[in-house]
């Protein structure tokens, strides 16, 4: 499912662009890396660094940035779509034209699209007109700085057309990252969709002080209510038990590297931090990384809600981000409620 020239074009030079870029290229493939800005890919080309999203680490030749997406795109027929989820739309409607009829397309972001309720993969289907077996998700407890430095680590490869799934498989496959296929392409955007937020409360939780039992009980509890909304939707719960959910819920609640925990604790300790520059108002670290979690509680809980499926965590940490609600006040909230069978 690569293009005839054995090239791949990621689409976005954040953090996680880049160090999929990396691993495709380790793994064989030259890369196109198209960046939003101009200036990072001139800086990427002449060297071979991305300071801005990916620190400490070096760029392989292999990859060649460009800011032209027409050019990213021409002739390449396995796309990697690595902007935020509430970008995705926007950005695919002004990409959809380059693209190559046959392409797979690869969705990397992890959300919910605000106001449709869409996962990923329906906005990549609904925008470009392609068949959806060729949309295929990655995710799992995947930190960018962590892959690039040759971590061992593992992912799921979801997409319901066997071949391309064994194909990307095969492309991402490296000494250092193991990927897995699977046909449950709702359960792996499910469970990339909803760790965000569980992991914004494991934030909140430490940045008012408290420990591991309490971090532990948000994990495992944020996991019931993520297989709750997967299964409603059509989801396997073992794909949720596995990297796609458990796996990427623990790396993101519990790492420093994670945006969504580290930006939680800010808002414990009682920090305001500002929206992303240029990213539609979405919340970002203080380096202008976009913190997916903040917009994604709002329309996780309405999709919830939409299937009368029950999410205290997710409407808890959404109360904290949009009605001014204090991480010490959802803490109590969440300890109040009924007593009932685990």
């Amino acid at each position: 499912m690569v293009g005839t020239d054995g090239t791949v074009a990621v689409m976005g030079a954040g953090a996680w662009g880049t160090a999929l870029a990396k691993v495709l290229a380790d793994a064989g493939s030259a890369v196109k890396l198209w960046a939003r800005r101009p200036d990072i890919a001139t800086q990427i080309n002449e060297s071979r660094l991305n300071p801005d999203y990916l620190p400490g680490f070096t760029v392989p030749d292999a990859v060649r940035a460009t800011c032209d997406p027409a050019e990213a795109l021409d002739g390449v027929t396995t796309v990697v779509l690595a902007v935020p989820a509430q970008t995705m739309r926007a950005n695919l409607q002004t990409w959809t034209p380059y693209l190559t009829t046959s392409a797979t397309l690869v969705s990397v972001a992890k959300g919910i699209e605000l106001g449709t309720l869409m996962r990923m993969s329906q906005v990549i289907v609904a925008v470009t007109g392609f068949d959806p077996g060729q949309v295929a998700v990655v995710s799992g407890p995947n930190l960018a700085a962590e892959i690039a430095a040759g971590q061992p680590a593992a992912t799921v490869v979801a997409c319901t057309d066997s071949g391309r799934a064994v194909a990307l498989q095969r492309m991402l496959n490296t000494g250092y990252f193991r990927p897995y296929t699977n046909a449950d392409v709702i359960g792996t955007e499910i469970g990339g969709a909803c760790k965000n937020i569980i992991a914004l409360a494991c934030g909140m939780a430490a940045g008012v002080g408290l420990g591991e039992n309490t971090a532990a009980a948000i994990i495992t509890r944020g996991l019931a209510e993520i297989i709750r909304l997967g299964v409603a939707l059509g989801a396997k719960d073992t794909t949720l038990a596995g990297l796609a959910g458990v796996g990427d819920l623990v790396a993101t609640c519990t790492s420093p590297h994670s945006r969504n925990r580290s930006f939680g604790e800010r808002l414990g300790r009682g920090e305001a931090l500002p929206p992303a520059p240029g990213s539609a108002g979405l919340a970002s670290t203080t380096d202008g990384h976009v913190v997916e979690g903040v917009t994604s509680c709002q329309s996780v809980l309405a999709l919830a809600s939409s299937y009368d499926v029950e999410m205290p965590l997710t409407d808890a940490v959404h109360r904290v981000c949009h009605q001014g609600l204090s991480v010490t006040e959802a803490v109590a909230l969440l300890l109040g409620r009924h007593t009932k069978p685990e």
